[in-house]
């Protein structure tokens, strides 16, 4: 007899817990929000790897806005509208030469070498006779040259006209400008981007002058000759006396101001003196003439312009 063994159905396993449905909704909120979470922790970690770090804070104000298009706007009005015997001037490559000679390099170790591209690019010939050097009289200075257009200070040199009054610095570790702060030269340091700039461009000025050079100093102030002025530290030392073999100071007073110094004055002495060991002539002038004038034509009532005018 055939025997059928029948194995009879084991009940039906129970889970250990048993989540309700709301349970299982908030459950698969958490583990959204958790991996929503783990997401953004990656992205920004990954944005953070790729960003430059901040640039250093400096004392001093930051890059002049829009610094590259002023550079340019002025490169074109100097070459095709002021001299336009520059006319074929590259201003695109000397706008990129300035930026290339601070744009990701410490601003505090900045060097003559990083402006040389820039100087080439910048050559530009001043007749004999025609440069004028200033100190502690800048604006006076340059009304005269404004007027007496064939003269040329410094900042009415192609390279001095671009950089005129503007700031600018970068940074080692990033590509961009500086337009939050850069370096002072007291506070901060003294081999800084504009410093060495202007040391640079002053020393050639300086040493492709020709013929009588003047220079305007202002006789109304303590220091009207600064030994560790431009004039005084750069200038003066690199003319050169085969071919400037004369200087003349213009020493200047303020129509309302003191005569602290004058051409008899033991400052000026000090400049003749530093002037004589280098075999360069030297004269002087208490109140030029034509630049009186333009002193006395803003208040042509003072007593002293009555018989200048």
């Amino acid at each position: 007899m055939d025997t059928e063994c029948r194995l009879s159905p084991m009940p039906e396993e129970k889970p250990c817990c048993d989540l309700s449905r709301k349970a299982k909704i908030r459950l698969g909120i958490l583990l959204c929000v958790l991996v929503a979470v783990a997401i953004v922790a990656v992205v920004v970690g990954v944005l953070k790897l790729g960003q430059a770090p901040s640039p250093r804070e400096w004392s001093g104000a930051g890059t002049t806005p829009h610094f590259p298009e002023i550079v340019l706007g002025r490169c074109y009005t100097y070459t095709q509208v002021k001299r336009p015997e520059l006319r074929h001037t590259d201003c695109q490559k000397i706008v990129k030469a300035f930026q290339d000679a601070f744009l990701s390099k410490d601003p505090c170790s900045s060097r003559e070498q990083d402006y040389q591209p820039l100087m080439k690019l910048t050559s530009q010939t001043i007749p004999c006779n025609k440069a004028v050097f200033w100190s502690k009289s800048s604006e006076l200075a340059h009304q005269y040259t404004q007027v007496q257009q064939e003269m040329f200070t410094l900042e009415d040199t192609l390279l001095g006209y671009l950089a005129d009054g503007l700031r600018w610095c970068g940074d080692a570790g990033s590509s961009e400008m500086n337009y939050q702060s850069c370096p002072d030269w007291s506070e901060d340091c003294h081999n800084n981007t504009m410093s060495v700039f202007w040391d640079t461009v002053s020393r050639r000025f300086a040493e492709n002058a020709c013929g009588m050079v003047q220079v305007v100093l202002n006789g109304s102030i303590s220091n009207t000759f600064d030994k560790n002025s431009t004039f005084g530290r750069v200038e003066v030392h690199n003319l050169h006396p085969e071919k400037t073999p004369t200087l003349q100071a213009w020493v200047m007073h303020d129509l309302e101001g003191v005569h602290s110094h004058t051409c008899l004055s033991s400052l000026i002495k000090e400049l003749n003196l530093i002037l004589e060991k280098r075999n360069i002539a030297f004269t002087c002038q208490d109140d030029y003439r034509p630049v009186k004038l333009l002193q006395c034509v803003r208040n042509p009532e003072h007593l002293s312009c009555r018989s200048v005018m």
